[in-house]
């Protein structure tokens, strides 16, 4: 067994180091996690089984890690354990990687030793959320960045991948096949490029519907699959397929700056993965934007089907806003928010909508403060984001999962 300290000081090595340094730090740590028993796979069987009609009722968090990395992830493996829990994922988005300071290799290292730190053995998912196309740098010059990302992603360890190209869907379109044309051309192509080179077979999601627009349809799911299915077989495909419900990444802040009341449209969800499964063989929906719904909400997305649901600014917020969180810190966060996206303030926004906007920003310039925060204060905050996963793994149903995970997905 690894010393608790040893795993420390790599830790800070691979985050930290000098350039030589963090290179031995994170050799050693996939080294060791290897010997324990640790690996990043992939949940494609998992999600197969459950298109077969294996563990309904349950819903998969996805939870992007953003910042106080190594404090976060063991809290979510203290969960895990606790609870049996296997079907977790750990995530981060191709737009969180910028203004985090993290690449697949971070998350990847960070999660490994974060369960050789707290005793865990098995599978871990890591997880590239919206791999998301951006028209307007050009769709060619965007095919071969994604392109790149998916390699650096799977070099890394990251075996599920979040293919978006619903920014291509097009509404002024009188029909939703047209609209989804595109669409289903990007997440086509980059479905190939995947499978062609990919070392294990990966698990990848679709999008059909950006979210923050109107709440998707039968049709559209539809209109994208048929499309899809006559581009790529079943068995390459995606298992999953990501739908506008009614919500918005990061919520709607009050005055106060915080999180106001959304609407989940659980009808179209119910709906949806109905169809997703019963003619397209899916293993159902996916739930974006939907962290900071108030809790009794979550006990919702297993009933109505929803495969799986990402969440991310609630972890932030309870991290920013803690009663242990450094105020000194706290204020520089603010200042440095102010000084550099002061710009994008809109007319009668408040300080405190603004910076629930803005401070996401703040992670990767204040990485290293972050990580110099007091241990017995990190501790604190660990202790809280646990409880927090804890009560959602409860309510998504996911609880005594392990040992379907382990059954079904081996090293």
């Amino acid at each position: 067994m690894v010393a608790v300290e040893a795993i420390d000081e790599l830790v800070a090595g691979a985050l930290l180091g000098a350039a030589g340094r963090r290179v031995e730090a994170r050799h050693a740590i996939r080294r060791q996690a290897a010997a324990a028993g640790i690996w990043p796979a992939s949940i494609l069987p998992f999600y197969r089984a459950r298109a077969a009609g294996t563990g309904d009722r349950l819903t998969v968090p996805a939870i992007n890690v953003r910042g106080l990395s190594y404090d976060f992830i063991r809290a979510v493996i203290r969960a895990a354990q606790a609870r049996q829990v296997g079907a977790f994922i750990l995530e981060i988005a191709r737009s969180e990687m910028a203004y985090t300071d993290q690449r697949p290799d971070d998350l990847v290292v960070i999660g490994l030793a974060s369960a050789l730190r707290e005793g865990y053995r098995g599978p871990l998912f890591f997880q590239g959320d919206h791999y998301q196309v951006k028209p307007e740098r050009g769709i060619d010059g965007e095919v071969r960045t994604l392109e790149q990302l998916v390699d650096e992603s799977m070099a890394a360890g990251f075996y599920n991948l979040d293919v978006d190209a619903s920014t291509t869907v097009d509404l002024t379109q009188p029909d939703p096949r047209r609209q989804q044309a595109q669409n289903v051309a990007l997440t086509a192509r980059l479905t190939s490029y995947i499978r062609r080179h990919q070392p294990v077979p990966v698990n990848i999601g679709g999008e059909i519907g950006e979210i923050g627009g109107q709440v998707s349809t039968v049709s559209d799911l539809r209109a994208f699959m048929e499309a899809y299915r006559a581009l790529i077989p079943a068995d390459d495909g995606i298992s999953k397929v990501a739908v506008q419900t009614g919500t918005r990444h990061g919520g709607r802040p009050d005055a106060a700056g915080r999180p106001s009341a959304m609407s989940v449209d659980f009808a179209a969800v119910a709906e949806l993965t109905r169809v997703a499964r019963s003619e397209f063989g899916l293993a159902g929906v996916v739930q974006h934007g939907a962290s900071t719904l108030p809790l009794d909400t979550f006990d919702r997305f297993p009933d109505a089907g929803t495969a799986e649901i990402h969440l991310s600014t609630e972890f932030q917020n309870l991290i920013f806003e803690h009663e242990q969180f450094p105020a000194e810190l706290r204020l520089g966060i603010d200042q440095y928010c102010f000084e550099h996206f002061g710009r994008e303030r809109t007319v009668g926004e408040t300080d405190a909508q603004f910076l629930y906007r803005h401070r996401k920003h703040a992670w990767g310039p204040f990485k290293r403060q972050l990580i110099d925060v007091p241990a017995a204060v990190r501790s604190r905050i660990g202790q809280s984001l646990e409880d927090f996963v804890a009560s959602l793994f409860e309510r998504l149903r996911v609880v005594e999962t392990r040992p379907v995970v382990d059954r079904l997905v081996k090293r």
